[in-house]
């Protein structure tokens, strides 16, 4: 006999009330990692056959929020962050938004001359010098990321003299308008430098490399190129358009 209530003739395939249930009795009551009961064990508490069960527990696997590990079992995965970046993304308020708490502590803050790669984004001449501003980012006190800002010396070194820590976004917002980000070219690739330490993470994890570029909402001006180093294993990225 079932221990929970399958609807044979409700017009929803039984496979997927079980990954609803499955989704709401062991996921999110669970923890990253806990193991799920045996096959078998959950087929009989659902009154199905195996086959069944199976692809109750593939379909959460092609979700992401189950992970099969052969000759070991099934495991809750690792929860992972859904991080929306779009036009107007601002990391403070997106995740503010999930309901979790930020910090944001700068690592660096120095005059640089600005590289070609980074001259040309920003449409600077080649001998022109930039801010470089590289903070660190934690999500309810866990490191989730690393940014590095690129910003023109004039006007925004000005603006940014007193900046010691929150949204770099907010700072100039309020002093030169609303800004706008034209685009988001994501890479997965290993840590460089220090990044692994600030991050929390052994070198031989990836991370997702997001180069961004914002401008002034009111005319198209380049005001920041962002360099963001997040933890792989800590989020997802969902693109807007």
């Amino acid at each position: 006999m079932s221990l929970y209530a399958i609807e044979r003739d409700n017009g929803t395939a039984i496979y997927a009330q079980i990954a609803h249930l499955l989704e709401h009795e062991f996921i999110k009551q669970g923890e990253s990692g806990d193991r799920l009961p045996p096959e078998g064990e959950l087929a009989e508490r659902f009154g199905v056959n195996r086959h069944t069960l199976r692809r109750a527990v593939d379909e959460l696997i092609s979700t992401g929020m189950l992970e099969r590990q052969h000759g070991v079992g099934v495991f809750v995965a690792d929860r992972l962050l859904d991080y929306r970046v779009g036009a107007g993304t601002r990391f403070t308020q997106t995740l503010a938004d999930l309901g979790m708490s930020t910090d944001s502590k700068v690592a660096r803050k120095m005059i640089v001359a600005a590289s070609a790669g980074v001259a040309r984004v920003l449409k600077l001449t080649g001998d022109a010098s930039v801010l470089w501003i590289e903070t660190l980012r934690s999500v309810d006190g866990v490191p989730l990321c690393v940014i590095s800002h690129f910003l023109p010396l004039v006007p925004y070194g000005e603006t940014l003299r007193n900046y010691s820590g929150g949204s770099v976004h907010e700072w100039l917002m309020e002093r030169h308008g609303r800004l706008r980000r034209t685009e988001s070219l994501v890479t997965a690739v290993f840590p460089q430098g220090d990044d692994a330490k600030l991050l929390s993470i052994a070198q031989t994890r990836p991370v997702l490399r997001v180069k961004s570029l914002n401008v002034l909402e009111s005319n198209g001006t380049p005001v920041e190129y962002a360099i963001t180093r997040f933890r792989a294993d800590r989020i997802q990225l969902r693109i807007n358009p």
